[in-house]
């Protein structure tokens, strides 16, 4: 579906896209009735998952499109778009391309009841829809045990959050999370969950950080590691389900 246009902005990007398990899952092909709408989605995806951080610039346009599954034109539009509400801006040049620019709102629960409205309201069914996925996946793992190539991996995504900086915890912890849904090999859950994370984030994104809070979930982020390799289903169960209930009741008291 690539036009033959010359390329503007993105167009002039030879960047690659980063190797993380939400990739695949936000870079997936929109469907043709809503590709404009689906495209900008995407890509604001792409941006509040970090999987595209701020600074850093968008994949080639020809890479992006093919990817996405739309003509070039329908992404520049999409990139004009997001460039006017402020997400990315596009600079010309060898070194030029699509970059982001987005800076998320200052921390407050005005902002968080304000992202809760635009979803529906509905917290009880992002958090069951969560609960759903990510248990599963973890007790399917530990069920099925690790591969060593998937255990260094784990190993890695779990170093990566543990050792993460304040200001880089959430885009870590999500690459964290999303890397037991790739590690099940299903596509629908991990598109599932990046969808379900990307909800969260915008709630997550509007709480104050509390150190003592990342060390918590640090602690349990190990335990639920020690499941899946120690082979222990159940014991993978109550790991992720203490994790997701502290998440769940911190957002509770924020937005109450």
């Amino acid at each position: 579906m690539a036009d033959t246009g010359t390329a503007n902005g993105a167009g002039a990007d030879t960047g690659t896209l980063p190797a993380e398990p939400a990739v695949d899952a936000v870079f997936r092909p929109v469907q043709a009735g809503n590709a404009f709408e689906e495209t900008v989605e995407r890509l604001l995806s792409a941006i509040k998952l970090g999987v595209v951080a701020r600074g850093e610039r968008f994949p080639a346009e020809r890479d992006l499109a093919t990817r996405l599954g739309v003509s070039r034109i329908t992404l520049r539009e999409a990139i004009r778009a997001l460039q006017e509400a402020g997400y990315v801006e596009s600079r010309r040049g060898r070194s030029g391309g699509t970059f982001v620019t987005y800076v998320p709102p200052r921390p407050s629960r005005a902002e968080a009841r304000r992202v809760l409205a635009d979803m529906g309201g509905d917290l009880d069914d992002l958090f069951i829809l969560r609960r759903a996925l990510e248990v599963g996946a973890a007790v399917l793992l530990a069920e099925r045990g690790l591969t060593p190539e998937q255990d260094a991996l784990l190993s890695e995504r779990l170093a990566a959050v543990d050792g993460a900086a304040v200001e880089d915890y959430r885009r870590l912890d999500t690459v964290f999370h999303l890397t037991l849904a790739e590690l099940t090999g299903s596509r629908s859950l991990c598109s599932a969950l990046t969808d379900a994370r990307m909800r969260l984030n915008g709630l997550l994104d509007a709480m104050p950080m509390l150190v003592k809070n990342l060390e918590h979930s640090g602690a349990q982020h190990r335990a639920i590691v020690d499941a899946v390799r120690a082979r222990d289903p159940e014991a993978a169960r109550l790991a992720v389900d203490e994790h997701l209930e502290g998440s769940e009741a911190l957002l509770r008291g924020f937005l109450a």
